[in-house]
């Protein structure tokens, strides 16, 4: 019985694709603003009935009813797929926090955490005026706390001592 499953999963996912390719393309669009116009041109020949109004409402909520679960399933995998490509991003940088690897299945409030955690962050770095000058809050404070009282590089006199660089 699974060998049905995947062959009828990997049909379905076959014609989600072509369907969501197709549905989203200008000639699409066209088509659909067509149906409009000949259901309205055709509203005084069948006299602007209940039926007449039963057909296009009737045709739009099961266009609507199929195409909600069709983008439901794209935006699916197309958000799965951004998670995975995200996450290795994130297991691969050097000094990146391998803590929002999967942030996506936290809960509400963990995501609200880590949302103030970054938003210190942020605040943190715009006192430094360089956005990119930290990874982490623990690296953030640390730097902000002691990268003004390190001199620059170059800042030695000859004889080797330090010399006072804000002149």
């Amino acid at each position: 019985m699974p060998r049905k499953r995947n062959a009828l999963g990997a049909l379905l996912e076959k014609f989600s694709y072509q369907a969501t390719r197709a549905t989203g393309t200008s000639a699409a669009f066209i088509v659909a603003a067509g149906v409009i116009v000949v259901w309205a041109i055709t509203g005084p020949i069948f006299g602007f009935s209940d039926t007449w109004q039963l057909v296009i409402n009737t045709g739009t909520t099961i266009v609507t009813f199929l195409m909600v679960f069709l983008i439901q399933r794209t935006q699916n995998k197309d958000a799965l797929a951004i998670h995975l490509k995200l996450n290795e991003i994130v297991a691969a940088m050097e000094g990146a926090s391998n803590r929002l690897i999967d942030v996506e299945d936290l809960t509400e409030p963990e995501i609200e955490a880590l949302r103030k955690y970054y938003k210190r962050l942020i605040d943190l770095a715009r006192e430094d005026d360089v956005l990119t000058s930290t990874h982490s809050i623990e690296e953030a404070a640390t730097r902000h706390g002691t990268k003004y009282k390190k001199p620059p590089k170059g800042s030695k006199s000859s004889n080797g001592k330090l010399k006072d660089v804000r002149s």
